[in-house]
Order: C-alpha cells, then structure tokens, then sequence
C-alpha cells in the first residue's frame, strides 16, 4: 500500500531544504542583528487562545484552523500563527515583569492552514517572523519594517515593494466600519457568503476578499486614510518618514488591512514585483501594530508591532530567480582520485578544506575520470580538484573551474587561499552585469 503525503504537505528534500535553511538563518542572524532573542513556542495551543487573539471574524479561525479535542477532552488547536502563542508565553512566563522593555522575540517554526493549496502556500508551512512588545511609538515600527526588508535583502530579493496603511485608533476605526458598513449594505446581495458573514462580525475583512467580482466592488469603498483622526494620519507619516530617511520608499494601499483582528494603527505588506516566468505568490511578509494583543490574553497593557514570513513563498521566489539565472545550491570542490592511494590521501586533503569552511565530495572507490566529472556536474560542483600521481610528486593539484572549463595548476599549501579566491570571483562573474554586446 502506498501512503502519500497529506494534501497541502510536502517533504522538503535536499537543495530545497539547503534554500529553506539559508533563508532562515539569515533571517534570524538579521534579526539579532538588531537585538531580538530566539524564543521557542509549542506547535499546539489551547483553541481559546486563538479566538482571543486572531479573532473569531478572521478567516483563519471561521475556516482554517485545525481544532480538534484531545483525550482530555479539551479543544486544542495546532497552531495557525506564532504571534498569539508568544503573547501566551509572555504571559505564563512573566517575561513582562522580568525583563526590560521592549521584549523583542525572534521565531521560526510550522503552522497550519487548512486553505486551497497552491503555488508557495501549503496547509503546513513555515513562519520566521519578530515581535517588539513594550515601546509603542513610531522608531518600534519603522524598525521592525526596516529589518524586515534587510532581511529581503540579504536573502537576496531586491524587487521588493513596502505597502503601508493604517487602521488607527478606535475613534478612526469605528468611523470606518459605519461608512463600510452603509456602502457594502447597497451592494451585499450581489457578494460572496464570506463577505455577508464579515458585514455582519467585521466589515473592514471585506476588504481582504479574493473573489474578482467582490474585489470590482471594494475598488469602489470608502478608503481608511480619509477617515483617519489627525493624530493617526501624523503617526502613520511619521512612520513613513523615518523609512525614507533610512532609505525605504513605502506604498500607501488603502485596501490593506491584513487578515488578523489584533492590528491597530500601522499595517504593512512586502510584495515581490511582478516578473515574467515568477507568478506572484502574494505578500512575501506582513505584519503591523497592535495596541490590545497582550491585554486581551491575560497580559498588562502593553503594545507592539511584527512582522511575519512565510518560507515556502521566499523559497518559490528565490529558487524561480536562481533557475532563470542559471544559479544552483551545490559543492564547492568535488575531489578526484585515481588510485586507491590517491584516495587514501585526498581524504586528509578533503578534511583540511572542510575545516576551511569549504564544502564538498569527493571519490571514495576508483571510477574513470569521466564518470567522477559527471557525479561533480550533478552535484553542482563549482570545481573538480584532480590529484594524479604526476601532482603528488610534485605537491600540486589540478582546479577546474566546472562553467567554464578553465583549468589552473595550484600549489597544495596555496591551496585553501587560491580556492577562496577562485570561488569569490565565480559569484563577481555569475552576478556582474551583461555588457552591452551581451
């Protein structure tokens, strides 16, 4: 009998998984980088954990959370999103009473969905995002929006957007849902039964409609930035201000209000722009401000802001840009032997360029130097290092570039830094600029 994955799963398998670490260590090695301590919540939550946080007129929890009860006969949930269970932890930890403020989180892990599965969205996927509780103001926001587009970057995603709105404050926002409510009472019978369900819970989650009839009509709806108290608009282009100061141009997308209830005050959203051969995922990144989250979990009265990802939509971006460029995970060296002796040498020589933080393969059995140059191809060598008898006695090795064929006799104790040397002139070559010719 064949078992197959459950739908909306994937296994996650060698140069894949390559990218999905690289992705999250650099996005957590960013995030220390402006001071956010790793924290570790469990995969399963208390199901009123989520009906307090997310909030029972969001999509996630009216159709997409795994909720079942367990042999205690307690409804469990498995986590839809990481933020509600920090705050949970926050609070059982009484890291609010025990730590300066602000408290600033940094998080990896899976969640669970259960939505249409399609390109870069899965029912299990990943998360790396950041949480800043403590300091509200508008530096908290601005920093977490620029770390999340450093993180873009260093990933290397530069075709990136920054759409920015604001939900403001209560007063803002209760004057939003009387004019959504009067102008999508005129049009709601011709709408989807989500929306008639969001009219009734919350209308600003009209605006997040997917349906391309409903979405002709919100084109149409009033816009939050004209119903913005003075003091919200200041805020929000105070925001924006400090972003352009530290090199950031942002979008103001009327339309944004992200999917979860918690948001109060400035939301954003990382898109990736459009590009033939690349369909578009979506929001790459989101996050925003929240004034009540840890209040309405049992926690002080303390605001934040945050940002999440979601890898599997990095990783679909990033592998498409890496096959049109020709770009690929692989091995540094891939190391040839001849001989059983040779072998036996060129283990010691393997370990010493891994020490040196190369990596790379190499022969353990005598095969015909054809058949080692076809195993370095599909393993995406950069280089073959080819030792003979003729090198051994004259302590040099062959390197071979893989692209382009160009092959360079190296004296072994130069070796390491003239590897070094050669593989930080494939990246200069791989990612210089077409000249005009080309």
């Amino acid at each position: 009998m064949e078992i197959n994955p459950v739908k909306g799963t994937h296994d996650i398998i060698a140069d894949e998984a390559n990218l999905y670490t690289m992705i999250e260590h650099t996005a957590m090695m960013v995030a220390s980088e402006f001071g956010y301590q790793e924290i570790r919540t469990p995969i399963i939550e208390h199901t009123p954990l989520f009906l307090r946080s997310v909030g029972e007129s969001s999509d996630i929890v009216n159709k997409e959370m795994y909720t079942f009860d367990d042999k205690g006969g307690r409804s469990v949930t498995l986590r839809p999103e990481l933020t509600a269970g920090i705050m949970r932890s926050i609070v059982s930890n009484k890291l609010h009473a025990n730590a300066d403020l602000p408290l600033k989180y940094r998080y990896v892990g899976p969640c669970f969905r259960y939505e249409r599965p399609q390109a870069g969205r899965y029912r299990q996927f990943n998360q790396f995002g950041v949480e800043a509780i403590g300091a509200p103001g508008i530096y908290q926001d601005a920093e977490v929006i620029t770390m999340g587009q450093r993180i873009l970057l260093s990933v290397g995603l530069e075709d990136v957007k920054v759409l920015i709105n604001s939900l403001g404050d209560e007063e803002s926002r209760n004057a939003y849902r009387q004019a959504l409510r009067e102008f999508f009472s005129k049009h709601i019978d011709k709408m989807c039964s989500d929306c008639k369900r969001r009219l009734e819970q919350n209308p600003l989650r009209i605006l997040d409609c997917k349906v391309p009839e409903d979405k002709e009509i919100i084109k149409d709806a009033p816009k939050m930035i004209d119903y913005l108290s003075p003091a919200a608009k200041a805020y929000l282009m105070s925001v924006i201000a400090i972003l352009k100061s530290v090199g950031i141009e942002t979008e103001i997308d009327p339309t944004l209000v992200r999917g979860l209830d918690y948001y109060t005050g400035v939301v954003f959203e990382y898109h990736f722009e459009k590009k033939e051969g690349i369909d578009d995922v979506g929001a790459l990144g989101a996050g925003g401000h929240y004034a009540n989250l840890l209040q309405e979990v049992g926690g002080p009265s303390l605001e934040g802001v945050g940002v999440a990802f979601g890898i599997e939509r990095l990783a679909y971006i990033i592998k498409s840009q890496m096959q049109q460029n020709g770009i690929h995970f692989g091995l540094d060296f891939y190391l040839m032997g001849m001989t059983d002796d040779i072998i036996q040498k060129n283990f010691v020589l393997a370990d010493m360029l891994r020490e040196g933080g190369f990596s790379g393969e190499m022969n353990y059995s005598t095969k015909s130097m054809g058949a080692m140059f076809k195993v370095a191809a599909r393993k995406g060598a950069k280089f073959a290092i080819i030792v003979g008898e003729d090198e051994i006695a004259r302590k040099e090795v062959a390197v071979k570039n893989l692209k382009t064929q160009e092959q360079t006799i190296v004296k072994l104790e130069d070796l390491e830094n003239v590897l070094h040397s050669m593989i930080d002139k494939y990246y200069a070559d791989m990612n210089a600029a077409p000249t005009e010719e080309e």
